[in-house]
Parts: structure tokens; C-alpha cells; sequence
């Protein structure tokens, strides 16, 4: 059955400016006359200022929907009729504004007392235009706010004076973190009730100071208000002469010199094609939105994952042809070649390093009741893309009080970890710190196609070549290790000869491979081209050898006497860059170690030969009460706390 193409058919070649289709309605607009001249001076000035998204997060009932309900009532924002809808009478004759149903619009949230949706507000001052999204604070409504924050070049976040930092503070800081917003404004709001106390105000700034410290804002300023009255909101309050004196502004004012970030990359463009237009046999163009950078006619591309090259012919619009396209504009792009080009491929120039890739690694903010589940197949929206994939593995989850990050096999709803996918279909990707469309996706339920999640891409598996062919990318130490549940490390024993060191290598090797872990011990009687005694320049072999074994994701045991401190040394600054690396050190009596040569066959001067014990070693064993069991243990757990293996 045919389908019919209901797509503007483009004329072949541009059209000149006369025969450009008009509409009869501009037809009878009459030419601006001089009378005009205030009316339009105004919009060219509307127009030539900037614009400023910002979102209000925190937890709930901070005063977020009043800090913008008054930000709109002050800058004049308000039509008379909204405002008379949130006005009641008061005492005697006195009127109350109600500023939080001025953005609070659903029943529901005004019954509650709460902000359930992301609701988008405009205003503007004579510095700047601003859209503010006022997100909810309810721990429920989490995704909500992840929503609104995601294009945003700001964020306020409010703290309650009376409650300081709640956890979910933290969350919607953290959330903000990670979606690169890079200006955050702490408020601390309900200043009146709390007297405007300073002392109050800095023991909030110092706590929350910390936190985000320990995030990769670009800055965080902070700002004492009263929402409900407000103080410091667009004007300066004389409540807090001590936030004046020290250079403080009101959040306005702060809003309006905020520096804005250019938006993306120029040289890195990226068109994900939404519908190639095939109107007639004369014309073939490729429609979508620029996500990033520009193009130009001329311009040489490549198509991915084909890897196929061309240049750019035209860019197409309704009002004609562009010099130039650029994000977020929409156009319809031809090119010099027929190219087979479908949705979900992207244009981009040919030096431009997109990865094309069917496994990722991305942090999630998990946003449904039912927590993850490895291996199921979910549907990941990505750009113009739909595939689907499963989620191989969860490394962890980040602990919200502290930023620690915990081990874990799911993610429940809120939560916030780092995951691998693993997709049936590649996708044109970038990580999110250099370009947010490309970096970033949805995952949706295939069975009710809820959206459960938003991901943003840190890390990418295979790659493809220019001729559209994959590349596996080299596995990583850590990639083989995590598939035991520990961490690539070197465990190096050293001691005199008899002093238990073997003994104890191979019951540990016992007891980590019973653990499911991954282990090998480097025994002087399995490599005999080393001897025992080595220094220097022959122990060179054994620290190769051990770096190699590390990389495979083993825990490497290395059981040999090496006697030179230097040695050790050297082992400890090569190995310890990339691995773990835990010096254990085996002390006994000579004649207990004599003994011992002795019982096994060997010769008893060897415990003699000159040793040099380590000034600091991780891990002491005494060698003359040698209790096997006892030391494996030790180990053991010397291994998980420093998270090399898992608690067993």
C-alpha cells in the first residue's frame, strides 16, 4: 500500500526573492510609519538582549513557587487579573498575595500546598529576559524537577532557614551537578523567621559550602531572603546590613550579570536526522534540528555510523535558503551526493570524533516505583534513535549525605549510579560534558512506555571505523575485574627465606577463588627464571610480569624474598600507579626461619642472606607464631577495606 508524502515539496533550486511564497495576510500589514518608531526602537531592545534560563529546586515547601511568584510581581510580570485571582482580604482591609499560586495553576496543587509539575514562567528586566521553571520538591515528583533543570543555565536552590540542609537538598544540588548547570544560588529562604540571624544563616552556608564543594559547580554564591517578604530578592533588604557589608546583591541583580556559556562547540556540529523529504525526483533533503555547532553550504560532512562523505549543497528553509544553520535552528539539509541517509543517522563534519558505539557507561537518575533490573531489555530514546538494550551491570550508587559512592546490584526510585549498557543497535553518541543532546537519553518501560530513567553518557565501549565498520575498544583492567566482583591489585609479600610467605600466598589464593574472586600467586618454584634472592635489574621480570597479570584483572600475590628496600620501592612506584599495591611484611627469628629451610630440604643459610625490612609496611605477619588461618583472614580483610574485593 503507498503511502502518500505529505512533506513541502521543495522547488529543486532556491527561488528568487520575488517568487519566495508570502502570505496574503503580510500583504496587508501597512509599512511602520514614524508614529511607530517608540513601538519599534522598544522591540529591537527587547530583542537584542539576552536570555537567561534558570529552574528553583530544593526540597519541599522551601518557597520555591513564592520566590518567582514575587520575582514576577516585582518586575511586573503579572496581569492585573492573575494578580486579583491570588489576592485575598485580610484583617482590616488588608490584602494578602498569595505569590505561590501565581505558578502553583493545577487544583491539585493549590488544594496541597505543593508544586507537582514543572511550571515555565516569562519575564524580563532592562538587562535581560529570563524563563524560569519552577520544579517541584516532593521527593516523589524527583523526575519532575530533573525535567525541568535540564536546560537551564542556572538553578536556585531554596533552604528552608528553620530546617538547613535536607537530603533531598542535596539530591536536587547533586542533580544539578550533573546535568552541567554551572551557576547554582543558594537561598536561604524564611529568613524572617528566624529573625535574620546571621549566625544561622552562616552555619547553613558553611554545611551546604562543603557539600558542593565536593561538586564541579563553576560557582555558587549564596543569598539570606524572605521570599514571602521580599528581602533580597530584587531589592536589597535593611534587615541584613551584614550580608551588604559583605559585597552581597540580591538575586535579581546577580541574575542579570550572570556570564552565559556559549551554546556548544561551533567546529563539532551535529544534525540528527528526523525525515529525509522526498517530494519528487528533483529533490532529496534531510530535515532535523541542529543539536549542536553550525553548518554552512560548502561545508565538507560525513554521515554516521555509514562514514560516508559529501558536502553541504544547501540549507532549506520556508522563508528560502540560509547562509548558515545553527543550533537549535530547524532546516532541511541537501548534499552534493545521493548518500542512502535514514532517521537516526547523524551529519556532522568529517573531523568531528562522535563515537558510534552499542555499550555505554552513564550515570542514572532513576525515576520510576520499580527499581532497576540488569538484564531486562528497555527501550533507550536517544537524539532522533529509539533501540533497544539492556543495562549489564551497576558499578554503584552515590550516597546522597555524603557523596560516597556505594556498591549495589539495582537502582530504587531517586536513586542516582553509575551503570553499563549494552545496546542492540549503536548509537551516534559524545559524552554529556561536551555536548548535552548527544550525551544525554531517556530509558523507557516497553510494556506501559512510562519513562523510568535519564541518562547521561560518561564513557563509551566500541567504536567504529570511517568505512562503518565496529572496532572493539580495548578492555580495561577494571572492566575484567569488575566481572569478579574486586579491583586489579598486587599483594607483595616480603620476608626473609622460611618465613611463611608461600604458606600463606597459596591459602589466600585458595580462599579468593572460592569467593568467586580471581587470584595468582608468583611462587619462586613456578618462576624459576627468577630466583629467589633477585634485586635489581632481575627483578625487573617479576614487576613486568606482575603489571601484565594486573592488567588482566587479577589480584597478583607475588611470594619472592626481594631483599633490597629500593627494590620495593621500585615495584610499589610503577605497580601502585595503576593497581592497588599492599606491601606485606613476614618477620621471624633466624633460627625459627633456619628450622623451617630445614625441614622443607633447602639450605638454612638462606634466612642469613642480608635482608632490608620495610620502614612502613601494610600489613605485618609475625612469622614465628605463624597461624595460617589467622593470617588469611587478616588479609582478607585488609583486601576489603580497601575495596579491592567485596565484604564477603
Amino acid at each position: 500500500m503507498a503511502v502518500e508524502h505529505r512533506s513541502y515539496p521543495f522547488p529543486a533550486k532556491p527561488p528568487a526573492a520575488e517568487d519566495r511564497p508570502v502570505s496574503s495576510l503580510i500583504e496587508t500589514i501597512p509599512a511602520p510609519d514614524s508614529s511607530d518608531q517608540e513601538t519599534l526602537e522598544f522591540l529591537a531592545d527587547y530583542e537584542s538582549r539576552t536570555l537567561l534560563r534558570f529552574v528553583t529546586i530544593g526540597s519541599v515547601d522551601d518557597g520555591k513557587s513564592t520566590l518567582i511568584g514575587r520575582l514576577l510581581y516585582e518586575t511586573g510580570g503579572v496581569f492585573e487579573d492573575q494578580l486579583a485571582a491570588v489576592t485575598s482580604g485580610e484583617g482590616e482591609g488588608e490584602e494578602v498575595i498569595n505569590f505561590a499560586n501565581l505558578t502553583d495553576g493545577l487544583v491539585a496543587e493549590r488544594e496541597q500546598g505543593i508544586t507537582i509539575d514543572v511550571a515555565y514562567r516569562y519575564f524580563a528586566t532592562k538587562h535581560r529576559k529570563f524563563i524560569i521553571a519552577d520544579t517541584p520538591g516532593h521527593v516523589q515528583y524527583t523526575r519532575n524537577m530533573a525535567t525541568g533543570a535540564s536546560t537551564a543555565d542556572a538553578a536556585i536552590i531554596l533552604i528552608d532557614a528553620r530546617l538547613g540542609v535536607l537530603q533531598q537538598s542535596r539530591r536536587h544540588a547533586y542533580i544539578a551537578n550533573l546535568l552541567g548547570i554551572p551557576h547554582l544560588l543558594v537561598a536561604v529562604n524564611k529568613m524572617d523567621l528566624v529573625d535574620f540571624d546571621q549566625g544561622t544563616y552562616e552555619a547553613i552556608v558553611a554545611e551546604f559550602r562543603a557539600f558542593t564543594g565536593q561538586l564541579a559547580f563553576a560557582k555558587v554564591e549564596f543569598f539570606p531572603v524572605s521570599a514571602l517578604l521580599g528581602d533580597n530578592v530584587v531589592a536589597a533588604s535593611d534587615k541584613t546590613p551584614w550580608f551588604a557589608a559583605a559585597g552581597g546583591k540580591p538575586i535579581l541583580e546577580h541574575l542579570e550579570t550572570i556570564e552565559l556559556a556559549s551554546a556548544g562547540d561551533e567546529d563539532r556540529p551535529i544534525f540528527p536526522v528526523q525525515l529525509v523529504s522526498r517530494p519528487n525526483l528533483d529533490f532529496r533533503g534531510y530535515a532535523g534540528t541542529m543539536a549542536a555547532g553550525s553548518l554552512r553550504p560548502g561545508d565538507a560532512i560525513k554521515v554516521l555510523p555509514s562514514g560516508k562523505t559529501s558536502k553541504i549543497e544547501r540549507l532549506v528553509t520556508w522563508d528560502g535558503d540560509l547562509p548558515e544553520a545553527f543550533a537549535p535552528m530547524s532546516v532541511t539539509l541537501t548534499l552534493a551526493d545521493e548518500i542512502d541517509i535514514s532517521r537516526g543517522d547523524v551529519i556532522t563534519r568529517v573531523d568531528n570524533d562522535l563515537h558510534v558505539s552499542r555499550r555505554l557507561q552513564a550515570t542514572l537518575v532513576w525515576m520510576h516505583d520499580i527499581p532497576l533490573e540488569p538484564g531486562r531489555q528497555y527501550l533507550i530514546k536517544h537524539m532522533t534513535n529509539l533501540v533497544s538494550g539492556t543495562v549489564v551491570a551497576v558499578d554503584h550508587r552515590v550516597d546522597m549525605d555524603t557523596l560516597e559512592r556505594v556498591p549495589t546490584q539495582t537502582l530504587a526510585l531517586n536513586e542516582i549510579g553509575d551503570v553499563t549498557l549494552s545496546l542492540n543497535r549503536p548509537l551516534i553518541l559524545d559524552d554529556y560534558v561536551r555536548d548535552k543532546t548527544a550525551g544525554s537519553f531517556v530509558i523507557i518501560d516497553r510494556v506501559s512506555n512510562v519513562t523510568i530513567a535519564a541518562g547521561m553518557i560518561r564513557g563509551h565501549g566500541e567504536d567504529y571505523q570511517d568505512d562503518g565498520r565496529a572496532v572493539a575498544a580495548a578492555l580495561s583492567a577494571e572492566e575484567r575485574a569488575a566481572r569478579f566482583r574486586q579491583k586489579p591489585a598486587v599483594l607483595w609479600m616480603t620476608g626473609r627465606a622460611g618465613t611463611g610467605k608461600i604458606v600463606v600466598a597459596r591459602s589466600l589464593e585458595r580462599r579468593l577463588f572460592d569467593a568467586g574472586h580471581q587470584a595468582y600467586v608468583f611462587d619462586p618454584r613456578r618462576i624459576s627464571r627468577v630466583e629467589r634472592q633477585a634485586q635489581g635489574k632481575a627483578l625487573d621480570f617479576l614487576i613486568d610480569a606482575a603489571e601484565l597479570a594486573a592488567d588482566s584483572g587479577m589480584l597478583v600475590i607475588v611470594a619472592f624474598t626481594s631483599p633490597a628496600r629500593s627494590d620495593r620501592d621500585r615495584a610499589r612506584e610503577r605497580l601502585g600507579e595503576r593497581f592497588e599495591f599492599i606491601e606485606a611484611f613476614f618477620d621471624a627469628e633466624l633460627p625459627t626461619c633456619r628450622s623451617r629451610l630445614e625441614a622443607l630440604g633447602r639450605d638454612p643459610e638462606e634466612a642469613s642472606y642480608a635482608y632490608e625490612p620495610p620502614d612502613d609496611p601494610d600489613v605485618m605477619v609475625d612469622g614465628d607464631e605463624l597461624d595460617i588461618e589467622r593470617e588469611v583472614d587478616r588479609l582478607m580483610r585488609a583486601l576489603e577495606r580497601r575495596g579491592i574485593i567485596e565484604t564477603i
